[in-house]
């Protein structure tokens, strides 16, 4: 079983696309890791259909590895995630590693949703993001039983748009929102929401949670 290949699993977040995790990928796979960097249309339905069309290609994925599976995520990927590991489960999951997912929701999103530009640009996935969840929310995104480390930044390029948002805060969620009960670590890293994908730390630190299930110590 020594070489046995493990395999990552990149989810982007909404409105971004696969090459947001572009520096994230290449330094997993020059650590030895099989990846599959997925693009999905983020911004043109709601999770429980995102979930289902990401199924085929990770179950072809997870078919090819002979190791675990993990699963890396940005943003909103983090819940489609978790969305899809409730219903589609790989025999051999690993650790779920989440940069910036607002698993408490986004306040950003509960003050903007019923806005006609927001809705027009993020879709029926931006309607779920909001920090108060109906029945149907909370039963696609259930409790966790496997191990999760959670990645939160607390600086902001949004200076007008961040107003109002709980500190500290990455810009769009807030480091509270990010926190998800069952977590296995959680560590704040100083960057802001967008750039968690490419911050040399927080690579630095995805990689260490999926070697050792914990982060490293900040200096």
């Amino acid at each position: 079983m020594s070489d046995a290949r493990d395999g990552v699993v990149l989810l982007h977040g909404i409105s971004r696309t696969a090459r947001s995790f572009r520096k994230m990928e290449l330094a997993l796979q020059r650590a030895g890791y099989a990846t599959l960097n997925l693009d999905y249309a983020s911004r043109r339905k709601p999770l429980e259909a995102l979930t289902e069309d990401i199924h085929p290609a990770i179950e072809l994925f997870a078919g090819g590895v002979t190791g675990v599976v993990h699963f890396v995520c940005h943003s909103m990927g983090g819940l489609l995630a978790r969305a899809y590991l409730a219903k589609h489960r790989p025999p051999r999951l690993g650790r779920v590693v989440m940069l910036g997912t607002p698993n408490g929701g986004s306040e950003i999103a509960d003050r903007l949703k019923d806005l006609k530009a927001y809705r027009a640009f993020f879709g029926p996935a931006g309607q779920q993001l909001g920090t108060k969840r109906d029945a149907a929310m909370v039963a696609l995104l259930p409790a966790i039983d496997y191990p999760i480390g959670i990645i939160a930044g607390n600086r902001s390029i949004y200076p007008i748009s961040s107003i109002g948002l709980p500190r500290p805060h990455d810009g769009r969620v807030s480091v509270t929102n990010t926190r998800l009960d069952g977590m296995a670590d959680h560590i704040v890293i100083r960057t802001s929401h967008p750039w968690l994908v490419r911050n040399g730390e927080a690579i630095a630190q995805t990689m260490a949670f999926l070697r050792d299930g914990r982060f490293h110590a900040n200096s």
